[in-house]
């Protein structure tokens, strides 16, 4: 199977939901409505696509002719940009690339998710050791507890637990031989949550 884009996803889990809510599929003009598509063939060449890696089929001559086909969903997976490496221990400057890398389609955010490169164990409590691979929903506030992608004072990008407590930020690591980092709320700027983890051997 191969990987499909955010709207492609988006699409999919649409026709899915409706056919399951109507025994039948959605007309073209019906999911160009969903998705701002003022164009029909936009949302055929959406459908073409779906069908050429494999996840619906379609009659040609009939409207309203989609028919799922049944996947092994664990085997589904989305590209996601790898933005580089995040400091998990002192701070390090965030390297950007270019590359992507393959993410199980249930571990990818609701939101725009991109995966970063752990190095440092400062996280090793959370199962997050050096080498491993943060999958990142991009959110810019979280809750306290939630392990966040932090900016420090607009350089420094580092992995860790956050609190806000007596009018500060801790960034807590999950490791009892390291400190965590206290500072000012205007110093530490979230960039998203961890939502998952995935590790090569």
């Amino acid at each position: 199977m191969l990987p499909l884009t955010k709207r492609q996803r988006e699409i999919l889990d649409y026709l899915q939901d409706f056919i399951q809510q109507h025994g039948y599929a959605p007309s073209l003009e019906e999911i160009g409505r969903r998705f701002g598509l003022s164009s029909l063939a936009t949302v055929h060449k959406h459908l073409t696509n779906l069908q050429e890696k494999g996840f619906i089929k379609r009659a040609w001559n009939r409207s309203r002719s989609v028919e799922m086909i049944p996947t092994n969903s664990a085997g589904r997976s989305l590209d996601l940009p790898l933005l580089g490496y995040v400091a998990a221990g002192l701070p390090i400057e965030a390297v950007a690339t270019s590359e992507t890398i393959a993410v199980p389609e249930e571990m990818v955010g609701r939101r725009d998710t991109y995966v970063l490169r752990v190095r440092g164990n400062s996280m090793i409590d959370e199962q997050i050791c050096d080498g491993d691979f943060v999958i990142v929903e991009d959110r810019k506030s979280a809750q306290n507890g939630e392990t966040v992608v932090a900016l420090l004072g607009g350089q420094d990008v580092t992995l860790k637990k956050l609190y806000r407590e007596n009018g500060r930020v801790r960034l807590q690591p999950a490791n009892p031989t390291m400190q965590p980092i206290f500072a000012e709320p205007d110093q530490v700027q979230v960039q998203g949550v961890v939502i998952g983890v995935m590790r090569k051997y």
